[in-house]
């Protein structure tokens, strides 16, 4: 994490550019890229924490503490995102073409969108935080109430958080879309698509699977999770492969819609991706379609620790370049000159932060749960 603050640091001291309307920008586009992708895989866990909940699924119990610390990290991915946001409206970068006053003056299209931006996209942001934090933290406490009891006859706290889940779902439904559209898509401003929430939660659901799936792993290795069968390490390889073809669906859906429909407006958006970043926009479909089709395709490799862990890493960095792809092209454009050491400085510094976060949240609780209706199930679960 050291490390990562003094290249923040020094991005910015070498960042420079005389054009005042690039100046910085690409320091501030990698500080929310980082932000925003690693906030990104706390908010898909709790979502398939809740997930797991609303379905009453038993498989995942055994690793349901792995999936709560890594949903910890939300709090403070999202207050670096709402900093972020603060000093953009402040106007210390130029992130937000349209949080410029003059830029509606002199831009019919952007005019037209202020109703919805405005004061009212930050309501929104405001009310996504607070929902998605206070779903998160409820569920997190009832789990660990429910571990303070002797016997939960009942099974209160499951049953709270089974609720509480279903409605996590709803919520999440919409505004993990609007979200997208709000913090994502808006640095676009010229350009919508209703594709883009759900291509960009795909992005996030295969990083937090990956993610946990490489926690539980790790912790197996260390003796730690002996009572986490391999048949739930397989599900959750199952998992990596599968929304690795949701992302690349909602990939190429959006891309062949564009490309065949030929509309100017809408072709603005991938004209730019390809002029000047078109090997990182085949590196990106490759790394996270054709190199999980391949790697994760048999039923031995999502049971081969050693595997799971290249594969996971590989793809987990394909996913950050995607983040990657999301912002750049719409905040520093044509000026980009590829990868440095600026994307991956700063992506080690919020890493250094997720890793502390999360494993100082492992040790705040038992691995395993207790009082849990479906334990058992989960503990002998093979297939």
């Amino acid at each position: 994490m050291a490390i990562g603050l003094i290249s923040i640091i020094a991005m910015f001291m070498m960042d420079t550019n005389a054009d005042p309307e690039y100046n910085h920008n690409r320091a501030w586009a990698n500080i929310f890229t980082s932000a925003f992708f690693f906030m990104g895989i706390a908010l898909a866990a709790a979502f398939f924490l809740g997930l797991q909940y609303a379905a009453e699924a038993g498989w995942a119990t055994s690793i349901k503490r792995v999936i709560e610390a890594v949903t910890m990290y939300l709090p403070w991915g999202l207050s670096a995102l709402f900093l972020f946001f603060i000093v953009s409206q402040l106007h210390m970068n130029h992130f937000y073409v349209w949080m410029d006053p003059a830029a509606a003056e002199h831009d019919p299209i952007i005019a037209g969108k202020m109703g919805y931006f405005g004061a009212f996209w930050w309501i929104r942001t405001v009310l996504y935080m607070i929902a998605w934090l206070w779903f998160t933290l409820k569920l997190r406490k009832n789990s660990l109430e429910a571990d303070k009891l002797d016997i939960d006859v009942n099974n209160s706290y499951h049953w709270k958080n089974v609720k509480l889940g279903a409605w996590f779902m709803v919520v999440f439904g919409v505004t993990s879309s609007t979200a997208a559209w709000d913090w994502l898509l808006s640095i676009d401003i010229h350009w919508f698509s209703t594709l883009y929430g759900w291509y960009a939660f795909s992005g996030m659901w295969i990083s937090a699977m990956v993610t946990i799936t490489m926690l539980i792993v790790w912790l197996k290795k260390l003796g730690y999770l002996d009572f986490v069968t391999e048949s739930t390490v397989h599900d959750m390889g199952k998992w990596m492969f599968a929304i690795s073809f949701l992302w690349t669906y909602l990939y190429f859906s959006q891309f062949m819609l564009i490309w065949y429909s030929d509309i100017p407006e809408e072709v603005i958006y991938f004209q730019t991706r390809w002029e000047s970043y078109k090997a990182l926009m085949w590196t990106v479909l490759m790394v996270n379609f054709a190199f999980p089709m391949v790697m994760l395709m048999s039923r031995d490799s999502k049971r081969n620790f050693f595997f799971l862990i290249f594969v996971g890493t590989i793809i987990l960095v394909g996913h950050f370049l995607d983040v990657v792809m999301m912002v750049m092209p719409g905040t520093v454009g044509h000026h980009w000159t590829g990868l440095s050491w600026m994307e991956f400085g700063t992506f080690f510094f919020f890493l250094g932060l997720f890793l502390y976060v999360v494993l100082n949240a492992l040790t705040k609780a038992p691995l395993k749960v207790k009082n849990h209706p479906f334990i058992e199930e989960s503990l002998h679960h093979s297939i």
